[in-house]
């Protein structure tokens, strides 16, 4: 699969120039960031939002901190996310990871990337949104606003696989962090509001992309 550089950066203007800077991602701390990536599985982000205040309140918001937290603890203060009990578990994974490997911010994209799909719990969008908004590395992040949107503009087979798919807009965009954070922001706002899976057409900033690729999107 090849992707063209210039039609995805098209698509990126005009989502900017609709939306603006998103400022993403919503954290303090590449900690917050992490615990975010997790939390935000299968949920929506305000449900986060909740579980992160509830973990700021506690003050448990540090890896050492909510490490000490026994799970069932650690569970009802992210209760507002879903899955807690498994999140919680994936959580404590995560943070005794951080704890046995000091340093990590000195590996290579690749290898940090590795490290990070071993632990419980983590799937390459979760290590993704680790590594760009954790680790500030040129991973374009995938999930399924990246999917919709660009298949229904004709330029992905919704069926690609998942490293395909992120290898190629690494490679047409090429290695810059604020272009992979800002178009990913832009690529989920748009997925929430408008290209939904009943897409608001008439609202999208998109439609002459859509409609120069013949793709006649469902409705």
């Amino acid at each position: 699969m090849r992707l063209h550089g210039k039609r995805l950066l098209g698509i990126y203007h005009r989502l900017l120039d609709r939306y603006g800077r998103q400022h993403w991602w919503p954290a303090e701390t590449p900690f917050e960031v992490m615990v975010g990536a997790v939390l935000t599985q299968n949920t929506a982000w305000s449900n986060v939002e909740k579980a992160i205040a509830n973990l700021k309140a506690a003050g448990m918001l540090e890896r050492d901190s909510m490490l000490l937290m026994p799970r069932q603890a650690l569970a009802e203060a992210i209760h507002p996310a879903g899955y807690f009990n498994v999140k919680a578990k994936r959580l404590h994974s995560l943070c005794r990871f951080l704890q046995r490997h000091p340093g990590l911010e000195r590996l290579d994209s690749e290898p940090l990337r590795s490290r990070l799909l071993s632990v419980h719990g983590i799937g390459p969008e979760t290590a993704d949104d680790i590594l760009l908004y954790a680790f500030n590395r040129p991973v374009f992040v995938v999930d399924a606003y990246t999917r919709r949107l660009f298949s229904r503009v004709g330029i992905i087979d919704p069926d690609i696989g998942y490293e395909q798919l992120r290898q190629g807009f690494e490679k047409a965009l090429g290695a810059d962090v604020p272009l992979f954070n800002e178009y990913h922001a832009l690529i989920v706002v748009h997925g929430k509001s408008v290209c939904r899976p009943r897409a608001l057409c008439e609202a999208c900033v998109l439609d002459r992309h859509c409609l120069q690729s013949g793709v006649i999107r469902r409705q």
